[in-house]
């Protein structure tokens, strides 16, 4: 398999390095998903409470809160992948 022009093979330890950075990257996943939401549901808690729109605030802030999570989520999910095809071109 040839390397494309004008890259330089990479060291072990930079392969290493790659992995050990998707990891972290995919491990940040879950919290993400959990707080994500979390963090809507109190939010809208707190402002119906304040406004007396119960539950309304709460249901929209926790929906935005799913779609936060998710959005995040997929970027976080392009960016591992990212980091490993790159590993893998040379």
């Amino acid at each position: 398999m040839e390397r494309p022009e004008g890259r330089e093979p990479r060291s072990r330890g930079e392969e290493t390095g790659r992995r050990m950075r998707s990891i972290g990257i995919l491990t940040a996943i879950p919290f993400v998903m959990l707080f994500g939401p979390l963090l809507g549901y109190f939010a809208g808690d707190w402002l119906d409470k304040k406004f007396g729109t119960e539950p309304w605030l709460m249901l929209l802030m926790l929906v935005l809160g799913f779609v936060a999570a998710g959005r995040e989520v997929w970027t976080l999910i392009q960016r591992a992948s990212r980091d490993t095809s790159d590993s893998s071109d040379f």
